[in-house]
């Protein structure tokens, strides 16, 4: 967990940040962090680090461009120590994947106190803002359940509970069955895109005051919010409807699309689906393939890394859900050797 004291620390940090700048990763859980602290600050620009686990030393020119008096880095796995190396101001990093060594840079982290606490980055930064932001609670269960996560259910379930039906206990069946995992789908879905397409959704995002807006659509806000999901969602259904599941203990899916990274969508969607397989879905752009791997039972996290020993890439993340980008040419024995350590 993170203490008491840190997370005092850390709300100190933000609310006395007068041009704070944001780093959040492109899913649920970066965009609420975002939301939550960016509301917190009162100030402030967002910007949607895309496509991969890792922040990295060519975003240093954002910090030359906005010119921030502190540098907020939420839900991203890993920093380029370049990065940190790069820049004068103070970065604060709150995240919750395994914990990193790099310097320069406050580290807030559950797992740093306890391994097994991996509550999402949303969850933390929650506690900091509850007090002070309007609707947080909304807020931060989207970013919690995006994750996986239900550590905020109960109390979220009490203020809205036709948004989470009180026979619903666990992620899986909240983010498919469930008004609040339709509200999770559309608030990724919103971040897929082109940065200026997605960075338009998000300042749109930091402005609805109510779930309801966009389910249904009351605001203009909030149509337009529903708007840009169901254009994604087309997409989406119809890669889903491509996927043939056979009986190999994996269910590979390879796609090419460079506008649309909604390879973590699917893996976990298939893994609801198919809770006894392996999912993992692989993205082809440019000379690199971008993963996405799941699991209900097996800890793909060790394999990933393993399989990364001696390849061209690299990956990270939870224990049962983790990414990897790999070299398209070093793709092939990656897979060789992802196959054998799974059979062994």
């Amino acid at each position: 967990m993170i203490d008491k004291n840190d997370l005092g620390l850390l709300r100190e940090k933000v609310i006395g940040s007068s041009r704070p700048l944001f780093f959040f990763d492109d899913d649920a859980d970066g965009l609420a962090s975002f939301v939550l602290l960016y509301k917190l600050a009162g100030d402030g620009k967002g910007v949607c680090v895309k496509g991969k686990p890792i922040l990295e030393e060519k975003y240093a020119r954002k910090i030359e461009e906005f010119l921030p008096d502190r540098v907020f880095v939420l839900d991203k796995p890993m920093i380029e120590q370049g990065f940190l190396d790069g820049i004068s101001q103070e970065v604060v990093w709150l995240d919750h994947h395994p914990v990193q060594d790099n310097k320069k840079v406050l580290y807030f982290n559950p797992r740093k106190n306890n391994p097994d606490d991996d509550r999402p980055t949303t969850y933390w930064a929650y506690q900091v803002a509850k007090k002070d932001v309007e609707g947080a609670l909304w807020i931060a269960m989207v970013g919690v359940l995006g994750d996986w996560s239900m550590a905020l259910a109960d109390e979220f379930r009490k203020e809205y509970p036709g948004l989470l039906p009180k026979n619903i206990s666990k992620p899986d069946k909240a983010l498919f069955s469930s008004k609040i995992g339709e509200l999770v789908k559309i608030i990724n879905f919103n971040l897929k895109g082109s940065t200026s397409e997605v960075m338009k959704s998000v300042k749109i995002i930091t402005r609805i005051e109510s779930p309801y807006e966009i389910l249904d659509q009351g605001t203009p806000k909030g149509k337009f919010i529903y708007k840009k999901y169901l254009a994604v969602k087309e997409i989406y259904d119809s890669l889903l409807s491509q996927v043939v599941v056979t009986k190999d203990k994996v269910v590979f899916f390879k796609y090419s699309d460079s506008r649309l990274a909604i390879s973590s969508e699917l893996s976990n969607e298939l893994l609801y689906m198919h809770p006894e397989k392996i999912i993992m879905i692989a993205r082809e752009k440019s000379d690199e393939v971008v993963l996405s791997v799941r699991s209900a039972s097996i800890k793909v996290s060790g394999l990933l890394e393993k399989a990364l020993v001696g390849i061209n890439g690299y990956g990270g993340g939870h224990d049962y859900s983790c990414g990897a980008c790999v070299n398209k040419d070093s793709f092939g024995e990656f897979m060789e050797k992802f196959r054998s350590l799974l059979n062994s």
